[in-house]
């Protein structure tokens, strides 16, 4: 499955019509200050129009610093935010978003995402996540961490379907099943991670692939996201690093390199390990 053409602006339309950028910045390990602003900035100025941050990556404030800095109209840029554990629970879970707002110094964000599916609350911070959408404080809801039996628990609860679901997704951990299970239910799959934190970078099997097309092992592990119609967001606080993140759109992996490339699963986990959350 692969689009007829990706570019660094290409967008994939979400479940209810908002589009969002198919190509993004992670900050998770951003520090705050100076080196989140400066990655972002770098960002912004490469091409980047997706930013994804937390409230627990404690760098929100300097998301939304390099935001204004960057001089780029705030309609032009998808920032995501996350509800963290600790405020799971309707009223909490409100109280919580409007935290994030304030401190990324925004009207509304783009997309508002629950960090991880915590037992017995994660239902009722749903809610509060669906009343946050009717008011317009957030343009599109969904989760992250969330595997097969998360989201049908929801979906079994709720009527408003997930936007996105965010999770680690590289060749090395080809989460096969649950990409199928989110497409069959107009659900769009974010990769965080998809670089294996440069733990397999230097895997002689992908090295080889990446030699045949002259591209870097962490290109050839973003393009074959890409190729899934997967929404990817590799973290740098480096500007080269940045700079070559995006220099992924001149080339195709061929179907028979994507085949290879599947290959690779062995299920490896450079995070947590939502499949043991019940």
């Amino acid at each position: 499955m692969m689009m007829k053409e990706i570019r660094i602006d290409t967008k994939v339309k979400l479940n209810n019509g908002v589009e969002m950028p198919i190509f993004g910045l992670g900050t998770f390990q951003s520090r705050s200050g100076k080196e989140t602003q400066k990655a972002v900035l770098c960002a912004l100025e490469a091409g980047y129009r997706l930013i994804d941050t937390a409230a627990m990556y404690g760098n929100e404030e300097d998301v939304g610093e390099a935001l204004r800095k960057s001089g780029i109209p705030r309609e032009e840029i998808f920032i995501t935010t996350k509800l963290w554990n600790t405020d799971h629970g309707y009223d909490k879970a409100l109280a919580a978003f409007e935290t994030s707002r304030k401190k990324l110094g925004l009207s509304y964000v783009d997309l508002y995402l629950i960090h991880w599916p915590v037992e017995g609350l994660r239902t009722e911070s749903w809610r509060a996540l669906e009343t946050l959408l009717e008011e317009g404080k957030c343009w599109a809801i969904g989760v992250s961490n969330y595997m097969t039996h998360h989201l049908e628990e929801l979906l079994n609860n709720s009527s408003t379907v997930p936007a996105v679901n965010q999770v680690e997704f590289s060749p090395y951990l080809y989460q096969e099943d649950l990409l199928e299970f989110c497409r069959a239910h107009d659900i769009q799959l974010e990769a965080y991670s998809p670089l294996t934190k440069g733990h397999k970078l230097k895997d002689q099997k992908l090295v080889a692939i990446a030699s045949k097309y002259s591209k870097s092992p962490a290109q050839i592990l973003i393009r074959w996201a890409l190729q899934k119609e997967v929404v990817v967001i590799p973290k740098s606080s480096r500007k080269d690093r940045i700079l070559e993140n995006a220099d992924v759109f001149d080339f195709t992996i061929s179907p028979e390199d994507m085949k290879v490339l599947d290959s690779f699963n062995e299920d490896l986990r450079t995070s947590w390990d939502p499949s043991t959350a019940p």
